[in-house]
């Protein structure tokens, strides 16, 4: 009867994970899809804990359990209370990487229990291991491992690179250093999987350390306007790392949760390189927006930019009849969101059409502008992507630019000698009158220059993002 509860507990909770990631693709409902995903796995874990049993034997330990479960949460309840919106990106690496470690730690307690090795006794050739090995098993815990290990030490790379403790780093024959590493790692694993693992013990941990070098390397030298998706990618090797654990232990719901982690991850990244228009491996190998300058730097270098005043903003967009504003990670970093909407709401009030224009690789991870203007209360109906937007620009009077910077960067399609040539962008040029919000004229995080700045019809307004907006905000109402 116990066996059936559990049983039932692990369905609701598979269940609430598939409803949980349904409702999350509506801002109306992601905030309710995310809290029934908890539910779920709070079923799940004491459902586990109170209901599992083998041969008769209910789990014990419960004192280290429970701790453990109270440190984590009263943990992450506070990270996550304290996390300003500019350091979600790395929070999100963070917690992805301990992810991956859970999983690559389950494969390293499973070899144990397999084989058994004690350092003094392996030393001595004495060593236990259990005469009864399944191949099966074994390939799951190697790649459990080697999965788990890749996405926790890339993952914590990304946390330090977007937090800014880290740089972007690469050195000659790099890539063929991690398919080096890569390959090598692989035939470890597969000289286990076919000797007997108790006469090779070594090897699993050698694997370990090459798992976690080539994390780090895979990350170091990829620059900062991939980093969303590098950060899907991780996300989405830490849930194949989770389902290899439920094939483990034969756990439906951990099965369940680990395949929708690594199959939305999977699907996040391959549709945010089709919105680059690159390939996955050219993202991953070709060191993209790692500090390069356009290849026509003649533009950026003596080209006259020209700025406009507060006042001559505020007459440009309150007399507009269409105005496009298009987030970025500036807008992110002035916590300028419900400034932001205040301006809209203020533009429409005297008449004017606000609509906002989100590029799929705007901010530091995917859908972080989404997210970013959901906090503040804006209508979703009036997030358009790419292809929308670049419609509407045609009719746009005003197009604000808030922080953004790579992603309305004309070299992309008109200079084949820049790193981001060939990714789609936000035209914003097709807009009557373009007005660009900066702190400054250095470039954004892809490290390169932007042609936009320089263009007849665009105006440069310096300053912090929040403020600008209040001041202009002030302005259009003494309009």
């Amino acid at each position: 009867m116990e066996l059936n509860i559990l049983a039932l507990c692990y369905l609701l909770g598979s269940i609430s994970f598939i409803s949980g990631l349904k409702m999350l693709s509506n801002p109306a409902t992601a905030r309710k899809g995310n809290l029934l995903a908890a539910v779920g796995m709070g079923i799940a874990i004491f459902g586990t804990i109170f209901l599992y049993e083998e041969n008769g034997a209910k789990l014990g330990n419960y004192a280290w359990i429970f701790g453990g479960l109270l440190i984590g949460t009263v943990v992450g309840f506070l990270m996550a209370k304290k996390v300003k919106m500019t350091a979600m990106p790395e929070m999100v690496s963070l917690f992805n990487g301990m992810g991956g470690a859970c999983a690559a730690l389950i494969s390293i307690i499973e070899f144990r229990h397999l084989v058994h090795v004690d350092p003094v006794e392996y030393a001595s050739g004495g060593y236990q291991f259990y005469s009864s090995l399944d191949g099966t098993k074994l390939l799951i815990i190697l790649l459990g491992l080697i999965i788990g290990a890749v996405s926790f030490s890339g993952s914590m790379i990304a946390w330090g690179k977007l937090n800014g403790k880290i740089k972007d780093f690469s050195f000659k024959g790099q890539h063929i250093a991690n398919l080096v590493i890569f390959g090598l790692n692989v035939l470890l694993a597969a000289f286990i999987i076919v000797a007997r693992p108790e006469e090779t013990p070594l090897f699993f941990y050698v694997i370990i350390f090459l798992s976690i070098l080539y994390g780090v390397f895979f990350v170091l030298p990829i620059g900062g306007a991939d980093m969303p998706v590098v950060i899907s990618l991780l996300n989405s090797f830490t849930g194949v790392a989770a389902a290899c654990g439920g094939f483990l232990y034969d756990n439906k719901v951990m099965l369940t949760g680990g395949i929708l982690v690594g199959a939305a991850g999977t699907l996040l990244t391959v549709l945010m390189c089709k919105a680059m228009n690159r390939s996955l491996k050219n993202v991953l190998i070709g060191s993209f927006g790692g500090g390069n300058t356009s290849g026509q730097p003649g533009v950026a270098m003596t080209g006259a930019y020209k700025e406009i005043s507060l006042s001559d903003a505020a007459v440009v967009m309150g007399y507009a009849n269409k105005v496009m504003i298009v987030p970025g990670y500036g807008l992110a970093v002035a916590q300028a969101q419900h400034v932001c909407h205040e301006l809209e709401k203020t533009l429409e009030s005297r008449g004017v059409e606000v609509k906002y224009a989100i590029h799929p690789v705007a901010g530091r991870m995917p859908g972080h502008m989404n997210v970013l203007l959901a906090e503040a209360d804006v209508s979703y109906e009036k997030l358009l992507e790419m292809e929308l937007a670049n419609e509407e620009f045609k009719s746009a009077d005003v197009v604000l630019i808030l922080g953004a910077n790579d992603v309305v960067n004309p070299a992309a399609k008109t200079d084949p000698a820049s790193p981001i040539y060939g990714m789609p962008i936000l035209e914003v040029e097709d807009a009557k009158h373009v007005i660009v919000n900066k702190r400054s004229m250095k470039p954004g995080y892809a490290g390169i220059e932007n042609q936009l700045f320089f263009q007849p019809k665009t105006s440069m307004l310096f300053g912090d993002a929040k403020k600008a907006l209040q001041d202009l905000l002030a302005e259009i109402r003494n309009i």
